[in-house]
């Protein structure tokens, strides 16, 4: 098969100084993407900012023959993000790729951390992939292809101590997902979400040097890209580190009808092992397929 190429396409990938979307937009501008490269260039908890960070992936980009520009916009300011499509709409008149990376973290137990550290989180991750995302939403509309990647965390999946705020951003993403999907399907706008386990400065304090050297960014780089290509599933959450590929759903079990009339608390409690029991368990594709089944079982199906 022919190798995946981007060469007429235009990217964005937000938080691109460092780390993983450093390595995402090295990677598309290897395969011909032209790439716009954002970065706040701020410490990890958001504080301060400059686009030095950004600057200097553009001069590595272009080192290697590719095209790219930079922008030192934040992912949560409306006339920041309106400047960042604006900057690449100006250079090349397009916008096919959205790589939504860029995060940060204020991590503490839910009993020490103040409600600015969880709005403040919750408005990185979840409002500074909408506004970019809602940015392009018409432009890729209009061309009939569009490309979007927001990124999750295993901490939204499943849960980690101290990341209450992170949590909850990251699996709200996933959420933005799933209707996005839907709505992105007539356009052929793909929607895809990456839960990636690396080395970046997110994660450099949480585990010993050998196994960080394993977790290089740039082996979850190649997903990412993938879900960038023309050939990308949609509705996919893509888990990725040291080189290792999975995909994370969440199914619902079949559950029991336990009807209307003398429905109570203890009816729940008596059927439990019935509503929990994972035999028949199923993925779906839209909450409408919930409700069908629900109809199914009053229907006596």
């Amino acid at each position: 098969m022919a190798d995946i190429r981007f060469d007429s396409k235009v990217a964005i990938v937000t938080g691109a100084g460092g780390g993983l979307g450093r390595q995402h937009a090295l990677e598309l501008a290897r395969r011909g993407a032209k790439v716009l490269v954002n970065d706040l260039g701020g410490s990890m908890d958001g504080s301060g900012g400059s686009s030095e960070a950004a600057k200097n992936v553009v001069a590595e980009i272009k080192a290697l023959g590719g095209e790219a520009i930079a922008n030192g916009s934040s992912v949560t300011d409306d006339a920041g993000v309106e400047l960042m499509i604006k900057d690449a709409m100006d250079a090349w008149g397009r916008i096919d790729i959205l790589v939504a990376n860029a995060g940060v973290l204020r991590d503490k137990s839910f009993s020490k951390m103040t409600i600015a550290d969880f709005e403040f989180v919750l408005g990185v991750h979840l409002m500074g992939s909408v506004k970019p995302t809602k940015a392009v939403w018409e432009i890729m509309k209009a061309q009939n292809y569009g490309r979007i990647v927001v990124t999750t965390s295993s901490t939204g999946l499943y849960g980690n101590f101290g990341q209450t705020n992170y949590g909850a951003a990251k699996l709200s993403l996933v959420g933005f997902m799933n209707s996005l999907k839907i709505e992105g399907q007539k356009n052929n706008i793909h929607v895809n979400t990456i839960s990636p386990v690396a080395a970046t400065r997110m994660t450099e304090n949480l585990m010993p040097p050998e196994i960080l050297a394993r977790l290089a960014p740039e082996y979850v780089t190649p997903g990412v890209v993938y879900l960038c290509s023309e050939d990308a599933p949609t509705g996919v959450i893509l888990t990725a580190g040291a080189g290792a590929f999975a995909m994370a759903r969440i199914f619902e079990t079949e559950g029991v009808y336990l009807g209307e009339d003398g429905l109570s608390v203890e009816e729940v409690r008596d059927h439990w092992a019935q509503i929990s029991d994972e035999a028949g368990q199923q993925h779906y594709f839209a909450g409408g397929e919930q409700g069908q089944k629900f109809f199914r079982k009053m229907a006596g199906g």
